[in-house]
């Protein structure tokens, strides 16, 4: 294990993070987290804190964590879908070989109605995909 601790760290937020300066150079050896921003990952949007300044150095930190939080919220949003898949198969299975009619009747309706809007979304994504370019 390192004993070395980043430069920066990222408290992640419902939409971004907010942005502090650690520093363990000073007299107390103590481990000091100054806020310098407030990031928006949705939007890219970097609000530097009360009167500072964002050096290069800050500004650089800043985009390679925002590039590198935005590839992993894809990733984990690719994965809630292949795990989504996972559960309709577990929930046919389920329907097929466990469920009682009364828990059939409780969830019948509502799961008929997902599965056909889904399916409706899917139709019409893949229809405009296989359109020629211009139509």
């Amino acid at each position: 294990m390192s004993t070395a601790l980043p430069d920066y760290y990222f408290r992640i937020r419902e939409n971004g993070a907010t942005v502090f300066r650690v520093d363990t150079e000073n007299r107390q050896r103590r481990i000091e987290m100054e806020q310098i921003a407030v990031l928006n990952i949705r939007n890219g949007e970097v609000k530097p804190q009360g009167d500072h300044v964002l050096s290069a150095e800050d500004r650089a930190a800043i985009d390679d964590w925002m590039a590198k939080r935005q590839a992993l919220l894809a990733a984990r949003s690719m994965d809630d879908i292949h795990r989504a898949v996972d559960h309709l198969n577990l929930t046919t299975q389920w329907a097929q070989s466990k469920a009682t009619p009364e828990q059939l009747d409780e969830i019948t309706d509502t799961l008929l109605l997902a599965m056909h809007d889904l399916r409706a979304v899917l139709v019409r994504k893949k229809a405009d995909r296989l359109q020629p370019d211009g139509d």
